[in-house]
């Protein structure tokens, strides 16, 4: 695949997620038809989901990062045979982790995560299931972060655009250890860490139908 054909994302300002040379795209229906350049809604607001409509410029979209977000900071949790790397300030809240392995990933507990309380196979099947690439292992000091796969979006359901297989992210600081292979970007406009999912989605009660 020659550069200038490699499937790309630009969130810009205060507007919409620019995505060129995307391919595979789809949401919980199935397959979504693509153009070269496509506009994606990010403020929650669009008539059209996934893609934008200018609602944007009517109802005071910003894209600027808000106080009181979770910090940029990751963590180590080290096991006898793997350690679990976390950061919290990407996480999409998806619940892969503590609703998959709740004896390892305690919600409401300080730390929350254990390294020991399962094995490491069942510890790196759960992490290989988040979406948002907070979560990575290392065993015997190699790290464990990215996927094999094609560039692809995929729209969740009331939740995030969940993009895999490493297209290029434009114009954007990444978090501490973030994976550039996956990751997941907000699409209801309330995120405090725009462009990426903060989970706050589930607080506000996004809502989309159509998709």
């Amino acid at each position: 695949m020659s550069s200038e054909k490699k499937p790309n994302i630009t969130p810009t300002s205060n507007g919409p997620y620019l995505v060129k040379n995307l391919k595979n795209f789809a949401n919980q229906k199935g397959p979504i038809k693509t153009e070269e350049t496509m506009a994606l809604c990010r403020c929650g607001g669009s008539g059209n989901k996934p893609f934008c409509d200018g609602t944007h410029a009517k109802n005071g979209f910003s894209s600027a990062k808000l106080e009181g977000r979770v910090e940029d900071k990751r963590e180590g949790s080290k096991g006898k045979k793997i350690t679990i790397h976390d950061n919290r300030g990407i996480c999409a809240h998806a619940g892969r982790c503590t609703d998959g392995l709740a004896s390892v990933f305690r919600l409401n507990e300080e730390p929350w995560i254990h390294a020991d309380a399962a094995s490491a196979d069942e510890i790196i099947a759960t992490i290989q299931k988040c979406p948002s690439g907070a979560l990575s292992y290392s065993v015997d000091d190699v790290e464990h972060r990215d996927r094999d796969g094609e560039p692809t979006i995929f729209v969740a359901p009331n939740g995030p655009y969940v993009v895999s297989g490493k297209p290029d992210l434009n114009v954007t600081k990444r978090g501490e250890g973030a994976s550039k292979e996956h990751f997941t970007m907000c699409r209801c406009g309330g995120s405090k860490n725009k462009p990426f999912c903060d989970g706050t989605h589930w607080h506000i009660e996004f809502k989309d139908d159509k998709n």
